[in-house]
């Protein structure tokens, strides 16, 4: 899609050779030696110095090397993209990403409405490690293998994640306790009873709605502890080092040894389905619906 003359300018410049970018072009001398020339004659100026001992680029070649380099490739990676956004536009299928942390209950709870609406639309479930470096790309890049997560999220996660978000529910936070804990026997428990104890909460910043009930424990007298992100990893360590965890509606099965205690406290944490700020034609229509239809229930 570029000018040839580019590719061929390229190739003789990493080679120094006429003779040598024809055989790797299946190209002849001549054949290279007119594009070459045409190319100069076009921009008039001398790209090479032809001497004894072979070609050498000139300043002006040097830099035109370094700019042609950059619009191949630029252009290369616009053909991608086109191929992969037709690609995509042409698909019937909707690749949700799964794990423990983020599964695809969203879909089976709707599923009898939604093929109504899009009888003909597949469902693809994409598997993957929900750790710190992953969870991370994979949301920066929605929409090339991956096109839709479900979630937590604020409105700063979204804009470090470059993501957006379809609201589907307010979740409520909860506390986990492990059970042999002796808070595991409470019928309930207030802000006031955690004095003294341990608590796990995800890191400071993560998300302004955990921030917000972290804040009033601390002042009720809980002494908190950050863990990275949800995952299988941070309930494990609730377990072996007996501290109770926030956790989140939907998770009360992650771990066994992990017991629901009733809390005062009513603060809930947006959940919805992340997807690419600029999602395909399908990819769209799904998340509308999907929006919609919550919104209904």
């Amino acid at each position: 899609m570029t000018d040839e003359r580019l590719e061929t300018f390229i190739r003789v410049a990493e080679t120094g050779s006429f003779s040598k970018a024809a055989e790797a072009m299946f190209l002849t001398p001549t054949a290279v030696m007119k594009q070459i020339n045409a190319l100069e004659g076009k921009l008039g100026v001398n790209l090479f110095e032809r001497t004894n001992r072979g070609l050498n680029l000139t300043k002006a070649g040097e830099s035109f090397l370094s700019d042609s380099r950059y619009i191949v490739e630029y252009i290369g990676r616009a053909m991608e993209k086109a191929r992969a956004i037709d690609e995509g536009e042409k698909r019937r299928s909707i690749r949700i990403g799964t794990s423990v942390m983020t599964p695809a209950r969203f879909v089976l709870e709707l599923w009898s409405q939604i093929v109504l609406r899009m009888p003909d639309l597949k469902i693809e479930l994409i598997p993957f490690d929900n750790n710190p470096v992953n969870s991370v790309e994979i949301l920066k890049n929605l929409g090339q293998h991956i096109d839709i997560v479900a979630g937590l999220y604020d409105e700063r996660f979204l804009k470090e994640r470059q993501c957006m978000a379809a609201h589907l529910a307010d979740k409520r936070l909860l506390l986990a306790v492990p059970v042999t804990h002796p808070m595991a026997a409470a019928e309930r428990i207030a802000p006031g009873d955690l004095k003294g104890i341990r608590v796990m909460f995800i890191r400071r910043g993560w998300n302004r709605f955990i921030d917000a009930l972290r804040l009033r424990l601390e002042a009720a007298g809980a002494m908190t502890e950050d863990f990275d992100m949800f995952n299988i990893s941070a309930y494990n360590h609730a377990v072996a080092d007996n501290i109770p965890i926030i956790t989140v509606e939907g998770w009360e099965d992650i771990h066994p040894m992990l017991k629901q205690v009733p809390a005062d406290w009513t603060d809930t944490i947006p959940f919805g389905v992340l997807h690419s700020p600029s999602p395909t034609g399908i990819v769209k229509r799904f998340i509308d619906l999907v929006e919609e239809l919550s919104a209904g229930k």
